[in-house]
Formats: structure tokens, sequence, C-alpha cells
């Protein structure tokens, strides 16, 4: 017979509360997906709390009940500031009042902003706190680019730097996927301090990016693409930040040189595809053909023979990994993450008035040049030995660092030493 001080109760699980503005298309609602799944077992348990989508959004909601996850949905989160954000707050901190959790971990920049400041609370009103114990909880805030530069005016950038840097003293962990993200955050905006930020490049779960010879003809079939035809192509949300316009203004470039044979494809969906699609038409542009929304990713990358990038600000594209776990050269403007991802410079070269970057891994411009961006393309497009190193060193490299598995492992180790 035991006594009762002789039986070892079960540890209680290690609670995560995870927060993100949107579950719209795009990397961060995969990561919170993989993540949440990822850490179900081995003592954590979490929920995932999320928004709505804009109009004209795609929802990846469904991926979440695909991996077994429902998502607590507040109606008033959305990824623009309204009054609502209000209710918001006050309904998070209700939730974290409830759940108790052990973690609060945010994604994006709205819900970092309203889902820290509801930690902040939970955290701090406490009749504890007459003798200096506030609630134990951490708070965890993963950058995935960021809304400090190239989104907005100079006067509310100011003012969202103001808010980060007051939010980055109530966080315990800052997580960055890059350390050209790192350097921008704490070094360009002063944002926290270098002991609480930790890098953790992107991992994905790849095999279901990667095309087979059998998937290449099917979006080329659907597009009226010929198999002889060269397709550059561009992936994203299309928006403004993304700056696919640029890419327009790149075929307007082809085309006008008679540069023949080659499609310029835009894959995605957002607020800016209608008004995408008026600039291509006023630009008498025959060689840009726009997929929308693709659901199978295999048949993207297989369709294309070239991935380019034109944002203006990113953290790590997780575009740029799917291409480049397809084998498939990369030509890209030299924002955040993009520069860690394509390796170091290892030569420049001018062509005309403008030059461009040869990397370990790919191809990089200034942000919206086109002319620089047009000659990286021409010189990718007549060098075939260039393509191919390009896309073998790309491939290894992907496959190497940015598996979902050692990108789960890490953030797994990580939260175990906050918990100890």
């Amino acid at each position: 017979m035991h006594r009762r001080d002789d039986v070892t109760a079960p540890a209680p699980p290690f609670r995560i509360a995870r927060v993100i503005a949107r579950m719209n298309i795009g990397g961060p609602a995969r990561l919170v997906v993989w993540l949440t799944d990822a850490m179900s077992s081995g003592g954590f348990e979490s929920a995932l709390i999320c928004g709505t989508v804009a109009p004209g959004e795609a929802d990846m909601s469904e991926l979440a009940r695909e991996h077994g996850i429902e998502p607590v949905v507040f109606a008033e989160m959305s990824r623009e500031i309204t009054p609502r954000d209000v209710i918001t707050f006050w309904k998070l901190y209700r939730f974290f009042r409830k759940y108790r959790p052990a973690l609060v971990e945010t994604h994006t920049a709205k819900a970092g902003a309203v889902g820290r400041a509801a930690a902040f609370l939970y955290r701090w009103l406490t009749p504890r706190i007459l003798i200096g114990r506030p609630r134990r909880c951490k708070v965890v805030h993963f950058y995935h680019g960021h809304v400090l530069h190239s989104y907005y005016g100079k006067l509310k950038s100011g003012v969202f730097i103001v808010i980060e840097k007051l939010l980055a003293r109530a966080t315990d962990l800052i997580i960055v996927p890059s350390q050209q993200q790192l350097e921008e955050l704490l070094g360009r905006f002063g944002i926290g301090k270098r002991e609480r930020y930790r890098i953790v490049p992107y991992g994905l779960e790849l095999d279901e990016f990667i095309g087979t010879p059998e998937h290449r003809h099917t979006l080329r079939s659907r597009l009226g693409i010929a198999d002889t035809e060269t397709v550059i192509g561009i992936v994203g949300r299309l928006t403004a930040i993304k700056n696919q316009e640029m890419f327009l203004r790149v075929a307007r470039r082809a085309q006008d040189l008679g540069m023949t044979g080659i499609r310029f494809v835009i894959v995605g969906v957002g607020g800016d595809r209608l008004l995408l699609e008026e600039r291509a038409r006023a630009m008498n542009l025959d060689n840009v053909l726009f997929a929308g929304f693709v659901e199978d990713a295999r048949e993207i990358y297989a369709a294309l023979d070239i991935l380019a990038l034109t944002s203006r600000n990113e953290g790590m594209p997780l575009t740029l990994i799917e291409g480049m776990a397809n084998g498939k050269p990369v030509v890209s403007t030299a924002v955040g993450g993009v520069i860690d991802l394509l390796g170091p410079i290892e030569r420049r070269e001018a062509a005309g008035s403008v030059s461009y970057e040869v990397r370990a891994r790919g191809l990089t411009v200034p942000s919206d040049d086109d002319a620089a961006f047009a000659a990286a393309l021409t010189q990718l497009l007549n060098d075939a030995a260039m393509r191919e190193s390009l896309a073998s060193r790309g491939r290894a490299h992907v496959l190497r660092e940015h598996g979902r598995e050692r990108f789960t492992d890490t953030i797994t180790r990580l939260y175990r030493e906050l918990a100890a």
C-alpha cells in the first residue's frame, strides 16, 4: 500500500496561447499550424487564436483543421487598426484568465501588439502583485518581416517603432528568421535588447512542395503555356508591399526588347488583383498571365523555370524556400531575410548604368529597380550553367537548413529552457 506522499502526480501541461491576426494565405499561418501540431505532445498544450481574413484573401483555417486543430476565432481581430481592437484586447485578456497559459506566443504586427498588451495585463493584474509576484507567464513574439518601413508614411511608421520598443520591454523572447532581420530591428530601429533575440530560420514540410515532371504540365496546360516556353513566376499575396507592379515593368522591358518564348506568371490572390490586371492591360502586356490561387504548390513550382521576388520588405519569404527546394534559380530584391537565404555576394555584375549581385544561391538587385532586375534576369536566361549552379546550391541549402523538424525542434528546445 502506497502512502499519499509517495505518489508522484503527473506534471501539469505547459500551456501555450498562440495568437495570430488572421489565417490568410502566407507563411505565418502555415508556421503557426505546424508549431501547434508539432508541440501537441511532450507536455505542451496549445490554443491557436486568430482573427478574420479580409475580403479578397483566402482563408487557411482549413489547414489547421486538417491537422486536428480548431482555431479560437475572435471576429473583432483583423489586420487593420480599428476601434474594435479594444474589444480584441479585452477578449484576449479574459481568454488568458480562463486558459491560464504558461506562455503567450504572438505572430504578425497586429496580434503582436494586442496580444502582448493583453499578456502584460494578465501577468500583472493579480492580487499577488501586492507582494511583487506577477503571474508566471512568459511572452514570445515572432517577427515575420515587420511594418516599420515601406508600408506606411514616416509619421505612422515612427509611431509603430515607438510601440514596438515599448512592447519589446514586456517580451521575454523575440524570434526572427534571419540575421538581416535582427540587424534591422535591433540596429536600425533600436527595438529590444540583443540578449532577448534568437535567430530561428523557418522550416517547412518540404515534401509537400516538391513537384514532379508530371506536375509541370498541369498549370502550364491550364494557362495555355507551351512546354518550350520559359516561365518566370512570382508567387505571393497580391499587395503593395510585394510590389508585383515592378514585375510588370520587368515584363514590359522584356517585351520591348523583343524577347520571345517567355511568359511572366503571377500566382496568388489579394486585394491588388484587379489593380494589377488593369495595370497590365494599360501597359499592353501580352506576355503576362495571372494564375490566381493554385491549391497544389507542387504544380506552381514545377511549372516555373525561374522564380522571382520583388518585395520591398520581407522577413524570410517561404516562396523562395519552396522554389529553391524545387531546384529553381532565383532573382530577387535584396531585402530582409532574402540576403541570408541567398547567401554572401560572390561578385557584382554591371550592365550599362545598372548592376546586380551574384550571390552563392541566387541573384539580387536593389529594391524597386526594374532595370537592374531585367539585367539580372537576362543574364540568367542566357547562362544555362549559372542557372544550374544556383539551382543546385539553393536546393542543397534549403534541404539542409529549412526542414520543418529542425524549426519545430529548435522552438521546442527554447520553450523548455523558458519553462525551466
